[in-house]
């Protein structure tokens, strides 16, 4: 693959010689891994009418009409411009392309990649269920998931399913210093770590500053703990922390205690910028309270995914107070 990723260079050559392609493949693997680079480049391979060994050949009449965007056989299915995930119409539509004559003669591609189907609505997933079953001629239909667990079994069973390589530690490490040789290494090990291992989503981390992000939430934790900030204070102070990372964050270190509780080992307390502040809460706490704040924030977490309108600060004033009482718990 052409400028590809070296972790995924194996798979591409795998795929890029079969001789006979499923008519589905589930292409899954953790976020910010690379997958959708992968499929669209592999979708656009083909669609190439004189491949060159494993590469596109770049002048022929599909691949110019990919450049430009407008190849006929190619159709990527995509969320209505006011929504955040695929419904029905926009599966009918796909099912009418799928009906169709390749106008080119030859492969009709059908991408499904962003959002990643399991963010797809039931009916919308059960619509699709024909297509992926009896999809019509030469058609290939490339569905691309984060978690391939919440996919419909249904789905997943009519579909090839692919496990998408992972960088290897040095492989990320190399790729973050590329794209971002201004970061010191220790930053960008920490954006690694923020981002379990995923490169890709280490590099939108950093764009979006979440490292700056990180430290005004740790810090606003320590002073918390210390009854230096009330909760509403915090609250209105992080407006601009993306709330599903909030989330994220708290449910790690509430999963870190845990571990911690069952164990005793004090160096699996995870990154140094919270290791004191949760060695502290691990000696403080117990395990009950900990198990309820963990299920607690897990049920929140699951209603941001589902789009459920929360009060923002309310959410977060609830967050922490019940953060706050952790170290009488114990």
């Amino acid at each position: 693959m052409a400028n590809g990723y070296p972790w995924q260079q194996g798979l591409w050559q795998q795929l890029a010689r079969r001789p006979q392609h499923a008519h589905a493949y589930l292409l899954h693997g953790p976020s910010g891994t690379g997958k959708r680079d992968f499929a669209s480049a592999l979708a656009d391979f083909l669609l190439c009418q004189k491949p060159l060994g494993d590469q596109p050949c770049g002048v022929c009449r599909g691949c110019l009409l990919l450049a430009a965007g407008t190849h006929p056989d190619r159709f990527e299915l995509k969320p209505a411009e006011d929504r955040a995930s695929v419904g029905v119409d926009q599966v009918r539509e796909l099912v009418h392309f799928v009906g169709q004559t390749a106008q080119l003669a030859g492969r009709k591609l059908v991408l499904i990649a962003q959002p990643p189907v399991e963010e797809m609505t039931l009916q919308a997933a059960n619509a699709l269920l024909k297509s992926l079953e009896e999809p019509a001629g030469a058609t290939i239909m490339l569905l691309l998931s984060d978690q391939p667990s919440r996919v419909l079994p249904t789905v997943r069973s009519r579909c090839v399913q692919q496990a998408m390589p992972l960088p290897t530690a040095q492989q990320a490490a190399d790729y973050l210093q590329a794209v971002l040789p201004e970061l010191a290494a220790e930053q960008r090990g920490e954006l690694l770590q923020l981002a379990a291992g995923s490169p890709l989503r280490a590099q939108q981390l950093a764009a979006q500053g979440v490292l700056e992000q990180r430290a005004l939430v740790v810090e606003g934790v320590k002073k918390l703990l210390k009854q230096q900030a009330q909760p509403t204070q915090l609250a209105e102070g992080w407006k601009d922390v993306p709330l599903l990372l909030l989330f994220d964050w708290f449910s790690q270190w509430a999963q870190l205690l845990l571990r911690y509780h069952l164990t005793g080992d004090a160096d699996a307390l995870g990154s140094a910028d919270m290791h004191k502040v949760l060695q502290y809460l691990a000696d403080k706490s117990s395990t009950p309270a900990v198990l309820h704040m963990q299920d607690w924030l897990l049920e929140q977490r699951q209603k941001l995914l589902g789009k459920a309108p929360l009060n923002r600060v309310l959410l977060l004033e609830a967050l922490l107070l019940q953060w706050a009482r952790l170290p009488g718990s114990g």
